[in-house]
């Protein structure tokens, strides 16, 4: 790896740590820098993962107290889940067809992308209530996806969270680093086992994630919390779109 790909993978690095905590879509600034810097896409895919726990490790660093404040046995059974699944996808990626989620996937994102902007709407036909069963499911199901390739699950997340719980969208965004840091963790475990990781571009590109993770705390409790709310859901539907034509 040059000087000039060591610093690209740093500065994608913390893009995607920043870009990861506010939006959730970490993988659409890291994975495309990785394909830049001459990996295939097995190992690119493979690499980001381990690359961004890095993410999850920062913005935890500069929102711990939030979420070990959180409610025990939700975040107990929800944290299992997001292991869980993390480990399923990552099984996954490495013994399924290259293109097993290519066709489902586009629509996946734009239906979270559209939930996230119907989410008041959709709040105030429920009447707030919570629904902690249903989000441990559909966490579970997001969490396999993030095992598997991630580009779009924090957006998921999100519309999950802010569906089935009360929770605001800064504390949804926190718990979205957490939960799913923690389904990238295991699944960078099992990479590091059994898969082909490029460990130089992986800590590089780790290095700049654990910076820009930490720096998108504060990011996410001064924005607005609509303006939030239809950035994610905007850069959403820009991911489905980027995802369907290049299937």
């Amino acid at each position: 790896m040059s000087l000039p790909e060591g610093l690209l993978l740093l500065t994608a690095g913390f893009f995607a740590g920043l870009v990861g905590f506010v939006t959730g879509l970490a993988s659409l600034v890291s994975y495309p820098a990785l394909l830049a810097v001459g990996l295939p896409p097995v190992a690119a895919n493979v690499t980001n993962t381990v690359a961004l726990v890095g993410v999850g490790a920062g913005a935890l660093a500069n929102s711990g107290r939030d979420v070990f404040s959180y409610h025990r046995r939700r975040l107990v059974v929800w944290a299992i889940c997001s292991i869980v699944g993390g480990l399923i996808g990552a099984v996954i990626l490495l013994v399924a067809p290259a293109d097993s989620f290519a066709a489902i996937v586009p629509f996946l994102v734009a239906l979270a992308a559209l939930a996230l902007l119907l989410q008041p709407r959709i709040r105030a036909l429920s009447r707030g209530g919570d629904a902690p069963r249903a989000f441990a499911v559909t966490l579970l199901a997001v969490s396999v996806y993030g095992g598997y390739f991630g580009a779009g699950a924090g957006v998921m997340f999100l519309a999950a969270m802010l569906l089935f719980t009360s929770e605001s969208i800064v504390l949804a965004s926190i718990m979205k680093s957490f939960l799913l840091g923690l389904s990238n963790l295991v699944a960078a475990i099992y990479f590091a086992i059994s898969g082909p990781v490029h460990w130089l571009p992986a800590l590089v590109m780790g290095a700049g994630a654990l910076v820009g993770g930490y720096a998108g705390p504060p990011v996410v409790r001064r924005v607005p919390a609509d303006l939030l709310r239809w950035t994610i859901a905007a850069a959403g539907f820009g991911l489905a779109i980027w995802l369907w034509i290049s299937r």
